[in-house]
């Protein structure tokens, strides 16, 4: 796994290009080296970037190891569509040409990678993997909610910490940048730090006479990831569409009946391509071979999977574990059973 680019041309709405396109390095190329981080060896970073990855060889090592889960997430969140966040494993580029476009899925990989990054720290740092941080130090004495008074207990997991150094790490090659896609990226970054933040829940357990709760103790836990990659999806699918403001400091919407973008919004700049066939040019890789649907009438459907070229079926025949039955004390025996099905994949561009 590697890296992504961080910027594009296009047109802003006085048609005056000002975005130069670049594909280069970029902190997701510690995916690749696990727990061997290198700082010297990561294409693309920065010199503020090249200084914490030093001053943090172990917090470097947790982003490494976390970036599968975020990718995971992605392409969860995306399995039945045509662009489905496939990655380029030999490409220096996580997801080849394709992000150098300012489109949605531009806006959703950057919201999603942040979110992923602060999610790993605050486990990490709740579960005693890094030094430079453990629970959140700020819940302590007592505290009230909706229910009462409850006194803070536990390990309430410390996201300001993540949420502070996820946005020092992963900004600043944006913050040195300052073109449009820089803001925009940072904008989408944003999003996905406090979509992550959003989730946090108090959990409490009670102590009293016979449960009666007359004494709660509490901590702020989080959510499970997929909670977050669901947000963002939501997101992505009412992303808004921005170009630049005259003075090159802000966002206007596109189209004057768009809603104005909220803190929360992703954005993106450019329409994405339709993701039928392979292209080079766009990071296309089509979705020729790719499994589709042949009932369904949603976007996994062969009709739109396929893109109108037709679909291949094959015969295939796989073994699923079947009449499970429970013997005391204490086993499940089941049967393997063979059953034939159709696969339906989209056929190739012609």
């Amino acid at each position: 796994m590697n890296l992504l680019p961080s910027g594009i041309c296009f047109y802003l709405s006085v048609a005056i290009c000002w975005l130069t396109s670049r594909v280069d390095g970029s902190w997701w190329y510690m995916g690749t080296l696990g727990s061997q981080v290198m700082c010297d060896n990561i294409p693309g970073l920065i010199n503020k970037q090249r200084q914490l990855c030093r001053q943090h060889p172990k917090v470097m090592q947790a982003i490494g190891a976390g970036i599968k889960d975020w990718i995971g997430e992605c392409q969860h969140q995306f399995q039945n569509h045509r662009w489905n966040c496939n990655t380029m494993a030999r490409d220096h580029n996580l997801f080849g040409r394709l992000l150098l476009r300012s489109s949605r899925e531009a806006a959703f990989v950057h919201a999603i990678s942040s979110a992923g990054v602060v999610h790993t720290l605050t486990r990490a740092c709740s579960q005693g993997e890094l030094q430079s941080c453990s629970c959140d130090p700020t819940k302590k004495g007592s505290s009230r909610d909706a229910k009462g008074t409850f006194d803070w207990g536990g390990c309430s997991d410390h996201v300001e910490h993540a949420m502070r150094f996820s946005q020092s790490f992963i900004d600043a090659k944006e913050r040195k940048e300052r073109d449009a896609r820089a803001l925009m990226n940072l904008h989408n970054n944003r999003a996905g730090r406090k979509a992550v933040k959003r989730f946090m829940s108090l959990e409490c357990k009670c102590h009293g006479v016979s449960g009666s709760c007359s004494v709660r103790t509490c901590w702020l836990a989080l959510a499970d990831f997929r909670r977050t990659g669901d947000y963002l999806r939501r997101h992505y699918n009412g992303a808004v569409q921005v170009a630049m403001n005259q003075y090159g400091t802000g966002f206007t919407t596109a189209q004057r009946h768009f809603k104005r973008p909220s803190k929360n919004d992703l954005v993106y700049f450019e329409d994405s391509p339709d993701y039928c066939i392979r292209d080079q040019e766009s990071g296309s890789v089509g979705t020729g071979g790719r499994v589709c649907n042949r009932t369904s009438r949603a976007v996994d459907s062969c009709e739109v999977m396929c893109c109108g070229r037709g679909y291949d079926t094959t015969r295939v025949s796989r073994t699923t574990k079947c009449e499970c039955k429970f013997h005391w004390c204490c086993a499940v025996h089941c049967r393997d059973c063979n059953q034939e099905m159709d696969v339906h994949t989209c056929k190739a561009q012609t």
